[in-house]
């Protein structure tokens, strides 16, 4: 299986139409899924654009460590020279992580990034889409995208949300990030028929606070649960939506509330002012909340996406242990 392969992405992530991508597979990943060994997905955004350098690099490397060491293979994706790789090796993990010209890729960027030869880390929607077409149904990310602060006016929400209504993934997260509007995107959650569940709670995390501020209707107390779920999601013919694990940080790691609180609102304030929207509202905010808390907001970041990495890898070892 290693080498250039033709993946299709079904209907169930159809881009529009159906659509075929040469994916790559790093070998490791293949192996691993020519066995039926337990696989988690990883996204590179959070290498390229999340995290600041050198930082990121070093983090990337520990959250693949983190799935090894919980008994899965790590499949971190994105693209190098236009290709898309199923498993990124070392050398292309450092090249996302160093260059300055690589691109913030969703799924609508995929196309026209291999076209032109691109270096790209892929966002969390590019990712499940990349991910479901390799047969990976497991993937592990800090904070979700979701729908934006005064989006009825903006109209700005994530790919995420969508993409997720037709990709057959779980993905376990810190909530949406805490710089989105939580209660809106769980209604735009639910208007797509995504299922959410709490891992040991049953309310939604807010990213870097433990609580987001609203209730959940289900809560799983194990990593056998949520594989129990997605196996049901196959047995009852509902495998067309993905998943959303919300896995809240536990409340003595999590950012204090007051810094958090005044450091949006300062950043929040810095975006109107210098009139950036988009996809680079985002990053912008992150970087904003890395520099004003002095460090303690990258601090939290790494704590959530290595448990949000741990608790993933546990899920595709019992769902690899339910398909033996």
């Amino acid at each position: 299986m290693p080498g250039l392969l033709r993946a299709r992405l079904t209907d169930a992530v159809r881009l529009g139409t159906v659509t075929t991508f040469h994916l790559r597979h790093g070998a490791e990943v293949a192996d691993a899924l020519r066995v039926g060994r337990p696989v988690v997905a990883l996204e590179s955004t959070i290498v390229s654009h999340g995290l600041p350098q050198p930082d990121n690099l070093r983090v990337a490397r520990e959250i693949e460590q983190t799935v090894r060491d919980a008994g899965a293979v790590p499949a971190t994706i994105g693209m190098v020279a236009g290709q898309l790789v199923v498993g990124l090796d070392d050398a292309e993990l450092t090249r996302l992580a160093t260059v300055d010209d690589v691109a913030k890729l969703s799924v609508r960027d995929l196309a026209v990034a291999a076209a032109t030869g691109a270096d790209g880390a892929t966002t969390v929607a590019a990712t499940s889409a990349v991910a479901a077409a390799a047969g990976i149904r497991v993937f592990a990310t800090g904070g979700l995208g979701g729908v934006h602060r005064e989006a009825a006016q903006s109209f700005d929400e994530s790919a995420d949300l969508t993409t997720l209504a037709r990709t057959p993934i779980a993905v376990v997260c810190a909530g949406v990030k805490s710089i989105l509007d939580s209660g809106a995107t769980l209604e735009r959650l639910e208007t797509l028929g995504v299922g959410v569940v709490g891992y040991r709670t049953r309310r939604f995390p807010g990213f870097y606070l433990t609580d987001g501020g609203f209730d959940l209707d289900w809560s799983v107390d194990s990593p056998e649960q949520v594989a129990g779920a997605l196996a049901a999601q196959e047995q009852h013919g509902l495998h067309s939506g993905g998943l959303v694990v919300a896995n809240p940080l536990p409340t003595d790691e999590q950012l204090d509330p007051a810094l958090h609180d005044r450091t949006l609102a300062e950043g929040l304030a810095l975006l109107r002012r210098e009139g950036i929207t988009g996809k680079a509202v985002t990053p912008f905010l992150l970087a904003h909340f890395h520099s004003a808390t002095e460090g303690a907001s990258l601090a939290v970041n790494i704590r959530i996406i290595l448990r949000n990495a741990d608790l993933a890898a546990r899920i595709a070892v019992a769902s690899a242990a339910r398909q033996a």
